[in-house]
């Protein structure tokens, strides 16, 4: 027999032994056989998303070729974003999700065979200029990092 007066944590119905398990009561587990299910279908639904997410994600990373790419906000005046992804454009509408004015701009791209690699050659002669960075941002003129983008030879 339950000894206590508890209700479920998520919905405030009173637990009885028809709908909880006593044997929560030693887990300190106040929440009905209703809830609990329901707790169980979402962390199933949660674990399968990251699942496919995972999986997403690795077939994205295993595409070499793509896009080495510089964006530009006009609220970071003079910072540019040099990156790389499969598709530049579509990189940039999704940066757009994050600014309330959809005010990025795809300055440049150019194509490799190896955009990872093409991306951290990049980044490592912006530095080696003197540019100043934070991450993948780079103060530096946008001519200055097209010409050090143009000049990456493409070994296709």
């Amino acid at each position: 027999r339950v000894k206590h007066i508890k209700n479920c944590n998520r919905c405030d119905v009173l637990l009885t032994e028809d709908n909880w398990w006593l044997a929560n009561y030693k887990k300190h587990d106040y929440i009905c056989n209703s809830c609990s299910y329901l707790k169980r279908k979402t962390n199933r639904f949660k674990q399968l998303a990251r699942t496919i997410g995972q999986a997403a994600w690795g077939s994205y990373d295993k595409v070499k070729q793509g896009h080495v790419y510089i964006v530009s906000n006009p609220a970071w005046k003079g910072w540019f974003k040099v990156g790389m992804a499969i598709d530049a454009a579509d990189r940039c509408r999704g940066y757009q999700t994050s600014s309330p004015f959809r005010d990025f701009k795809l300055e440049y791209s150019r194509f490799f065979s190896d955009r990872k690699n093409t991306e951290k050659l990049v980044h490592k002669k912006l530095i080696s200029t003197g540019s100043k960075n934070k991450g993948e941002w780079f103060n530096a003129s946008l001519n200055e990092i097209k010409t050090t983008i143009k000049e990456v030879k493409d070994e296709t």
